[in-house]
């Protein structure tokens, strides 16, 4: 029998509790930086963390230091346009910031900054798709769901593992 409802587990770190929701298939089909609000979203969902320990693992050696790219299956929903900007944010290499205009141009559309800003924030697998690294065109650390001292948080994060120091202003 096919198990259609999707499966949830806070996922605790060393920047606050996370959660993680997968499908059927054990797809990550959301991360959230706010459990309570994720919740919210998808209340039929089962907890069940032994379904959602590989999440868990993954993102503990992210915080340790030791994870610099996620190898989950991802099932993200969203339009074609989306799937495209989601796509072209896992080419972004951790520890590197780029904007949504060099972002719209990587994927062919150069005029499209604010729809490529429109998809980068309707990302529902924030952090695994790293959202987190695009950056306003002046430097600037802009909106973020987790919140701009999250996204801070996270550059820092990489900036100090990969050893090369973000420059917000480049």
């Amino acid at each position: 029998m096919h198990e259609t409802q999707n499966r949830w587990a806070p996922i605790p770190n060393i920047f606050g509790t996370f959660a993680a929701f997968v499908d059927g298939e054990g797809r990550v089909v959301r991360f959230a930086f706010n459990a309570d609000r994720a919740l919210k979203q998808d209340p039929t969902a089962i907890r069940d963390d032994t379904a959602l320990a590989h999440v868990q693992k993954q993102i503990n050696d992210y915080c340790a230091g030791n994870r610099q790219s996620f190898d989950l299956n991802l099932a993200p929903q969203g339009n074609a346009f989306q799937l495209k900007v989601w796509k072209a944010l896992t080419q972004i290499p951790y520890g590197q910031t780029t904007s949504y205009g060099a972002l719209a141009k990587s994927i062919g559309t150069p005029d499209a900054a604010r729809a490529v800003g429109a998809a980068n924030g309707a990302n529902p697998i924030a952090l695994i798709i790293p959202c987190h690294r695009v950056i306003g065109a002046n430097g600037s650390l802009t909106g973020f769901g987790g919140g701009l001292p999250l996204k801070q948080a996270l550059l820092a994060h990489e900036s100090r593992v990969a050893g090369m120091p973000i420059d917000l202003f480049a």
